[in-house]
């Protein structure tokens, strides 16, 4: 029976080629969609699972109020509050407390490396367990000047050789030995270095960090730990809420753990609670996947029940000969599961083509597991519910014909058949013009930031971290640089251009209403800094060119001002930081965009103090190439910087950086829109082509009665553009709600204007009409004598 079965579907597969082809097509590229989505969405919640123990594992994070009343949740902690967690909590088995991941020079005799690594204490190696190839990880970051390598930061720095115990001179200062080597951290781990340093050695070489060891107000930290097996999370979290209210009595900050199982897709707050994150993203292509496969499979549906008059004969034969309903519904859903196992494997084609493309969109190594039991065994059932959803009601419906009637020609397609076709092709493409008007919104939302004012300038603006060679050198660097030709500003600051790595805490001001303090981002500036950024200050002075005459005293930006309800003239009015120093305003400068450019610019407060400062800004001339500056100034930079290769960042590729979210979201939503119309109009080409066929007679006898191609054309194209005009009514609704609900998380976003969905919606128009049309047009124009003849 089975094997009869089989000859039966394949007969059906071959005899009708065209309908074949296209619902092989379209479900193949729907599955080819959703199993992209799949590896993707699957790698993304793999993140950090990789780690024996990871349910243990936990960030310390901390709330604080902000300038609005509410909390604002950092993951940045003051060292003391790792010593309090270890000794006070019990239920704590491991705490490490590490800086922030930061590039060091590396160099091994004629090997200079300039990576970024990070300094951790002693149970960082035992919490987090990553594979060690050689050393212990109970001793391997006890010694202060010793350092663990990745593997292939290793290879590079010692090649073949074995670098255990070897010396790794670090920032062309101290000499390390190597005490460990961790096999590469992988790509789907939240925490990425190539090399660990242990934090006793910061602690000894850093006199910023001496100082922090035992101050509560020194958040430049982070803080992990590792809880003993069985013991509650909840019950530590309590125990933890106000340790450091316990320790300091000045002090609110609320501490709470974030699972290290949620640190890549939960990782936004609002008001101390967890708001979400790039789950978001992760939900939204889920759906998209599910959307686009639920399109192919509504494809194989309208073309099966579509053709129900001929395989109706087939049906009322095999019932007159005996054969049951369960029979027939076993037959149509073994054709189905046949056209699905094809379309799968035109599907795996598909996506091992694409994949290398993917991956640079997403930024991922995705790849199919073929070596995975567990994958084959997903693929299966991914093929037997894909099978299942297309083929469930072509398969019960054309059981249900009645032998008698359809064997005397009785039977005709009614509104059982018909309604639901209608339905799906509505369903269809409702959900691709939601997908349409999802793409354009996010790129509208995308151009409408980076057009911004930002309040400075990128263009051929560049930075490098400094060393502490380039520190001791920057008066002759600076000279070198500007007498070059090549550089025409040359100027240095305690963060990037585009980040804010500092904020303190105003306490007083002239005006000040309530008890509540005001946080200000910190950035630390030297001369001449607005001038070579291209920032306006817009009342009061620059800062002097000597620094020591402007040790008391601030610039602010606008958002300050408003925020402190300051009333002109601001300049010369005095406010109090940093546990009571008082300093004056000397100027005011315009906002500048330097974090997020979908949020309100933070209130912010420079300083002449470039003691401490670690970004070194410069702006190439605009007389000279890019290329040839760069290459000019390279040796004077190695000559003043002889521990590091000389590496830069563009400022504009760093701006550029922060819609990297956004700009994913909108590449794939776009990719995705584009295969569910296909898919969609793979449909509607095959419905076109079968009611043409149907039709054959009532279009002869039109055109024998005079009808044109134009007016034979509206006919069987009318009630197709009615079904895609539906399906725009309920899309437009949906993406509305949908979109304003997503752009409602942006401070700085697009409003939604009517044009978007007139857009989308003449844009279906247009490609069911052009879809439609090759197949009304060529009906249109055959002969008609020779349908009637045929009839």
């Amino acid at each position: 029976m089975l094997r009869n079965y089989l000859k039966t579907t394949w007969r059906n597969l071959v005899n009708n080629k065209v309908y074949s082809a296209l619902n092989i097509l379209g479900l193949g590229t729907g599955m080819a969609v959703a199993l992209l989505i799949t590896l993707w969405v699957v790698n993304e919640y793999s993140y950090d699972r990789f780690l024996p123990g990871h349910e243990q594992l936990y960030q310390v994070m901390k709330n604080n109020p902000d300038n609005n009343g509410g909390l604002r949740t950092v993951g940045t902690v003051s060292m003391p509050l790792a010593e309090a967690l270890r000794k006070d909590i019990p239920g704590i088995r491991y705490v490490s407390v590490t800086d922030w991941p930061y590039n060091h020079g590396l160099i091994a005799g004629d090997k200079k490396l300039y990576l970024q690594g990070s300094g951790v204490s002693e149970d960082y190696l035992r919490m987090f367990r990553f594979t060690m190839l050689e050393g212990d990880p109970n001793t391997a970051l006890q010694e202060p000047y010793s350092i663990v390598l990745c593997a292939s930061t290793a290879q590079t720095l010692f090649g073949t050789a074995d670098a255990m115990n070897k010396t790794v001179r670090i920032d062309n200062q101290h000499d390390l030995k190597v005490t460990g080597i961790i096999q590469d951290v992988p790509a789907n781990s939240t925490l990425q270095f190539k090399y660990l340093i242990p934090y006793n050695y910061l602690i000894q070489t850093q006199p910023w960090m001496q100082a922090a060891r035992n101050d509560w107000g020194d958040n430049g930290s982070q803080a992990f730990v590792a809880l003993e097996p069985g013991v509650s999370f909840a019950a530590v979290s309590a125990q933890i809420k106000n340790i450091i209210h316990r320790y300091n009595a000045q002090r609110s900050e609320e501490i709470f753990l974030h699972p290290m199982d949620r640190w890549r897709l939960y990782s936004n707050f609002e008001n101390g609670k967890e708001s979400g994150g790039f789950i978001t993203y992760v939900r939204m292509f889920t759906l998209i996947g599910v959307l686009v496969l639920l399109i192919a499979c509504i494809n194989f549906i309208n073309l099966s029940t579509a053709r129900s008059e001929r395989r109706a004969r087939e049906v009322g034969v095999r019932k007159a000969i005996g054969s049951g309903r369960r029979d027939l519904i076993i037959q149509f859903l073994l054709e189905s599961l046949m056209i699905t196992c094809l379309a799968a494997v035109l599907s795996v084609g598909i996506v091992q083509l694409v994949l290398p493309a993917f991956n640079q969109v997403v930024a991922s190594e995705l790849h199919i597991p073929y070596d995975q039991p567990l994958a084959w065994g997903v693929l299966s059932l991914f093929i037997l519910v894909t099978a299942g959803l297309a083929g469930s009601r072509p398969a019960f419906y054309l059981s249900s014909f009645e032998p008698v009637k359809v064997l005397k020609g009785g039977h005709q397609a009614g509104k059982a058949a018909v309604l639901p076709r209608k339905v799906l092709v509505v369903a269809q493409f409702a959900a691709s013009v939601a997908l349409i008007i999802s793409t354009i919104i996010i790129y509208q939302q995308i151009q409408y930031a980076k057009k911004r004012p930002v309040g400075y300038s990128t263009s051929r603006l560049l930075y490098t971290f400094m060393s502490e060679d380039m520190k001791r050198s920057y008066d002759a660097l600076r000279q070198e640089l500007l007498q070059s030709g090549m550089v025409e500003s040359v100027v240095k600051a305690s963060n990037p251009i585009t980040s804010i790595w500092s904020r303190t805490v105003l306490e007083q001001w002239k005006g000040r209403q309530g008890d509540q303090p005001l946080v200000v981002s910190q950035i630390d500036v030297s001369s001449g800094y607005f001038n070579a950024m291209g920032m306006q200050v817009k009342e009061g002075r620059d800062f002097h060119e000597l620094r020591a005459a402007d040790s008391g005293y601030v610039i602010v930006n606008e958002a300050a001002v408003k925020r402190m309800g300051l009333t002109a003239p601001v300049a010369g009015q005095q406010i109090s930081w940093r546990g009571g120093d008082r300093v004056v305003i000397a100027g005011v400068v315009k906002d500048a965009v330097m974090e997020s450019p979908f949020k309100p610019v933070e209130p912010a407060v420079f300083t002449h103090d470039d003691q401490d400062a670690t970004t070194l800004l410069f702006r190439l001339s605009d007389k000279v190439d890019m290329h040839t500056a760069l290459k000019k100034i390279t040796p004077i930079f190695n000559k003043h910087n002889p521990g590091y290769a000389f590496d830069y960042v563009f400022a504009a590729d760093s701006y550029d950086k922060k819609f990297n979210l956004e700009t994913l979201a909108g590449k794939l939503a776009a990719v995705f829109a584009v295969l569910a119309v296909f898919i969609s109009c793979l449909g509607l080409f095959g419905l076109a082509a079968y009611m043409a066929a149907q039709r054959t007679r009532e279009i002869a006898i039109r055109k024998v009665m005079g009808a044109s191609v134009a007016q034979l054309w509206l006919l069987l194209s009318k009630d197709f553009m009615a079904l895609v005009f539906i399906g725009c009514c309920i899309a437009v609704p949906v993406a509305f709600y949908s979109l304003q609900h997503w752009l409602d998380k942006y401070a700085y976003h697009v409003s939604i204007g009517p044009g978007v969905f007139i857009v989308a919606a003449a844009g279906a128009l247009l490609i069911t009409i052009c879809t439609i049309s090759y197949q009304a047009i060529r009906a249109a124009l055959v002969n008609p004598m020779r349908s009637l003849k045929a009839e």
